[in-house]
Order: structure tokens, then sequence, then C-alpha cells
């Protein structure tokens, strides 16, 4: 099973400041245990946002904002790809995240992977089938 630990952006990652020597100290270990765990598919450190963009698509237009962003509480600041057996498993890989004493709060958030064999499946439900011509009229 794959799964995303997206961390969550603060005010910290978004000014665009150095992270502090430890910090960097504790995700680089915390980095080589998945390694060696063979966990490891992909991990990043997102740049702010007022070197993004958001990209919206609506009745078959899309228009382009500029960051910086001002809600921060849904902002990605980094993120792990890994591959686990189990959910459970995924949650102690969230749970062993560095967080420095004194730091602000973060926050982590645990998503499941579609994978291609579920997309299948779901193609196959009515429910799913109805939305797919939509989103699929909906592409430009």
């Amino acid at each position: 099973m794959r799964f995303i630990l997206l961390l969550k952006a603060r005010l910290e990652t978004e000014s665009g400041g150095p992270a502090s020597r430890a910090l960097i100290t504790a995700m680089d270990r915390y980095n080589d245990e998945l390694v060696r765990a063979g966990v490891l598919l992909d991990a990043a450190g997102l740049h702010p946002t007022s070197r993004g963009a958001l990209i919206d698509f609506s009745q078959g237009k899309w228009t382009v904002t500029t960051g910086p962003f001002a809600s921060s509480d849904m902002l990605i600041a980094g993120f792990w790809m890994i591959q686990v057996k189990t959910r459970e498993e995924a949650l102690e890989w969230a749970r062993r995240c560095p967080h420095l004493p004194g730091s602000a709060d973060a926050q982590i958030e645990l998503r499941q992977v579609l994978e291609p064999s579920e997309l299948a499946e779901l193609a196959r439900e009515p429910v799913a089938q109805e939305a797919w011509p939509r989103a699929a009229g909906s592409r430009s």
C-alpha cells in the first residue's frame, strides 16, 4: 500500500527562511530511517507559495493566481511517499516524523494512494460512472 504524508505549511515554512540546523539534521535522520527500512519512494520539501501558483478550472476555462496564498492551513510544505503493508504502519512512520521541542505546532495529513486497480474498480460502480463523463467533459 502506498501512502503520502503531507506536511502542512506553517508561517515559518511560508516565510522562505532557512530551517534550523537541528531540524535539518533531524529530518535527514528520519529520511535515512525510511530509506533503511525500504519504505521511502519519494520525498521533497516545497518552496513557499510565493514561488507557486494556483490553477482554477471552471466551466471549461482556467485561471492562474500567483502566490503567496493567504490561507496557510491548507498549504503543503513537503511530503513523503511511502510503501508499507498497513495503514497502521504508515501512521507509525508519521508519528516518528521529527518535531523539535519548542518548535511551532505541526500537522501531517496521511492519505492512501489510489492504485490503478482501485481506479478500475471505482469506474465499475454506478456513482463513479456518473461522475466520469462530467469530469472528462471539463478537461480542455
